[in-house]
């Protein structure tokens, strides 16, 4: 049996995927949760094998508990199933720790597969994705400046694009501000931006943000 963990902040998506896991014989829902900070605290008590996990979320998203949740928790699966498509962040996802990434347009029954495939202790990546990787293969290595970013640069970037303050910023991740300011700094320069309105620019060209 295969224990899988929801967290969303939609009650009907969680609702969904409950009663359609529920028709699979080798799947079975231990705990939900409704935020990246509640996903946390899901982790840490709740025994499971996979962990599947919303980005935008209200407060700390699921890009925020992914760091905090692989470090908690190494062992667990993490599918990302997401609104945003697979090109604005599976890669990144997936190089932060992310066991797979699916699009919440996908076919249900690839969910199941990607569970199956990741309580296993693979990773599931799907054709949208294997694709994406090649072509980042066949372009010599050359990827988009957020691509470049660490875990971390990159988590701030999306605060400071989405017109988050350092202080928010520095509260959301336990961080003092200064660190978010270096953080700041160090991402301006490997993407060369020059203004946080420079950084919102970029996230909604890449369609990063909404």
């Amino acid at each position: 049996m295969i224990k899988i963990g929801i967290v969303d902040d939609h009650v009907i998506v969680r609702t969904g995927l409950r009663q359609f896991f529920a028709e699979q014989v080798d799947l079975r829902v231990v705990g939900e949760a409704a935020s990246g900070r509640e996903a946390i605290d899901l982790v840490r008590t709740t025994e499971m094998d996979v962990l599947v996990l919303d980005l935008s979320m209200p407060g700390q998203s699921g890009l925020d508990a992914l760091a905090m949740i692989r470090a908690k928790a190494p062992d667990i699966g993490v599918l990302i199933l997401s609104g945003y498509p697979e090109e604005h962040y599976a890669l990144n996802l997936i190089r932060q720790g992310a066991s797979g990434y699916l699009n919440k347009q996908c076919d249900p029954m690839e969910i199941v597969q990607a569970l199956r495939t990741i309580a296993q202790g693979r990773r599931y990546i799907s054709p949208s994705v294997a694709e994406l990787l090649a072509q980042q293969l066949n372009q010599n290595s050359e990827v988009a400046p957020h691509e470049q970013l660490s875990e971390r640069e990159f988590q701030v970037f999306l605060k400071l694009a989405k017109g988050e303050t350092a202080g928010d910023i520095a509260k959301t991740l336990s961080l003092s501000v200064k660190t978010v300011s270096t953080y700041r700094t160090r991402l301006m320069e490997k993407m060369n931006l020059s203004s946080n309105s420079d950084l919102t620019y970029y996230a909604l060209k890449n369609r990063l943000i909404d």
